[in-house]
């Protein structure tokens, strides 16, 4: 039963007779998991809070990068090096105080995702790697959730729902993760148009409410297409392979989810890099920045290498094979992607770190 402030705030919902008041209960009874606070989570987050969802997890160990504003729609300048997951939920909280936001600052990886996935009805994943997609995947396999799924790259984007009602899962249409790193580019090395996240994500937020209310045609064994420069959009339709539907958490390969089925070393604090570049005379880890030149040129940490995060990949072959790596840029967002695609290349994983907050943390400390 709706209450009248609730009847008057979601009376656009309540007015449709395939929604009405028994639908809109549904959704505030609705527990909903968003993998991701970026460019396709925040307008996910966003419409799902103002649709009356009760109950929204942000899953997200990021930090909000003053580069993230031109697309991610939930921060603004004050929250620049705040935790993305949290920034959103205060966010969310201000439009629409009804709703509750479970708050997850961590990174998806094999040893809490059983966890999370199972204590929400419905997953969005709008994560950049492949590596925490076949995890999800096989997650919602493992645990019978439906998987709302997005992806983006420079002008062009692509929905479908995955695991619907025994419908096909990601592994139907994607069997295998790319070879290397460096063929599953992400914004990061390749720029995104901005406003592309928000259209994409909003056809996500729309998947959402039709699977949640059992409204329409779901994209279910369909992917829907999105080109930006030339507005059309193309829907392809892919069908259910038996074998490949039923890998879950514990049939599929460890190595499809990269580095996150490693226990990678938590990110260091300034004092903890300098203590650490004592202790490990005389052959301490390689710090790299992988800012721009320009940023590079305006100060960095002393004996820092320049490799910036576009290069990184195509040189991981130049680093030395048995030194340990310390990432950092300005804040501690493309570090934390950089170290993400090292520790797909062969032989990284384990012996890369990343600096909390970036070159900003040491300067605010001195």
């Amino acid at each position: 039963m709706l209450s009248p402030v609730q009847t008057n705030r979601y009376r656009r919902h309540v007015q449709l007779p395939e929604i009405g008041a028994g639908g809109q209960a549904r959704l505030l009874a609705a527990r909903v998991l968003v993998v991701g606070a970026g460019g396709l989570g925040c307008p996910v987050l966003q419409y799902l809070a103002a649709a009356g969802v009760g109950t929204l997890g942000i899953v997200d160990s990021d930090r909000v990068e003053l580069s993230n504003l031109q697309r991610q729609i939930l921060f603004g300048d004050a929250d620049v090096g705040q935790r993305k997951a949290e920034a959103a939920a205060r966010a969310l909280r201000r439009q629409n105080p009804e709703i509750r936001c479970e708050v997850h600052s961590t990174r998806l990886n094999q040893a809490n995702v059983r966890a999370l996935v199972s204590q929400y009805e419905l997953i969005v994943d709008g994560s950049d790697n492949f590596a925490t997609r076949y995890l999800l995947n096989d997650a919602c396999v493992s645990l019978g959730r439906p998987l709302v799924s997005g992806a983006i790259y420079k002008f062009e984007g692509q929905v479908s729902v995955f695991n619907y009602q025994g419908g096909p899962t990601y592994r139907c249409l994607f069997p295998q993760p790319p070879a290397s790193a460096t063929e599953a580019p992400n914004c990061e090395a390749t720029g995104v148009l901005g406003v592309l996240p928000g259209l994409i994500g909003c056809a996500q937020a729309t998947e959402a409410l039709k699977v949640l209310l059992g409204l329409g045609q779901v994209l279910s064994g369909r992917l829907w297409v999105f080109d930006a420069l030339t507005f059309e959009t193309r829907t392809l339709r892919f069908p259910r392979h038996p074998e490949r539907a039923l890998i879950n958490l514990d049939t599929a390969n460890p190595a499809d989810y990269g580095d996150l089925c490693q226990t990678s070393l938590p990110p260091l604090t300034p004092a903890e890099l300098r203590a650490l570049l004592t202790r490990s005379a005389p052959t301490p880890p390689l710090l790299i920045d992988v800012r721009e030149p320009v940023e590079y040129a305006a100060g960095h940490l002393p004996g820092a290498m320049l490799l910036p995060l576009s290069q990184l990949a195509a040189r991981a072959a130049e680093l030395p094979p048995d030194q340990d790596i310390v990432l950092y840029c300005q804040r501690g967002g493309r570090s934390a992607t950089a170290a993400t695609l090292l520790r797909a290349e062969p032989g990284f994983a384990g012996r890369v770190r990343e600096l909390a907050g970036g070159y900003d943390a040491v300067l605010n400390e001195e």
